[in-house]
């Protein structure tokens, strides 16, 4: 559709926009200390329906990674749709099915990728992008078990430069 008329969904993903800090957390083994990596992000939009996230910051196990995550929501299908890319994989991550909780805080992002096991199978995953205040969000990756229970594996926050 060109120029389409932005939803109240759109409105929602323009929170998202600024300058952001990360401070990721993922949980270890056990008996070792959680990994907990920084870095930044950069939120614009593109026109009125597309939001883009630029990210760059540290990496399990070092180094460095850069990330892009494009959000929007379509109205013909009635739900947030999306991308995930990184520098650290060759996987394109399509959000498909997104849906905003009743209370307008929780963006579930529906996707699969590459299993934990490094097989050839594909998981389910689901992000959540919590909006806590104007200048913190969380982050929240997890990946859907064989007896269908969802399992989390990587928190971050988000908190708006000042």
């Amino acid at each position: 559709m060109m120029n389409p008329e932005p939803q109240k969904q759109h409105e929602w993903l323009k929170k998202l926009v600024g300058e952001w800090t990360i401070e990721s957390e993922m949980p270890a083994e056990p008996g070792k200390e959680a990994e907990k990596l920084t870095g930044v992000e950069t939120v614009r939009t593109l026109g009125d329906v597309w939001v883009l996230f630029e990210g760059r910051g540290q990496m399990p196990g070092g180094g460095e990674g850069t990330t892009l995550m494009t959000l929007g929501y379509d109205p013909q299908k009635g739900c947030f749709v999306g991308t995930w890319h990184g520098s650290m994989m060759t996987n394109l991550w399509v959000y498909d099915n997104g849906e905003l909780d009743a209370a307008e805080r929780v963006l579930s992002l529906h996707s699969e990728g590459p299993s934990f096991s490094g097989g050839p199978t594909f998981d389910k995953y689901r992000d959540e992008i919590e909006v806590v205040s104007d200048d913190h969000r969380i982050l929240r990756g997890n990946v859907q078990g064989e007896n269908g229970e969802w399992n989390h594996f990587m928190t971050t926050h988000y908190r708006r430069k000042k």
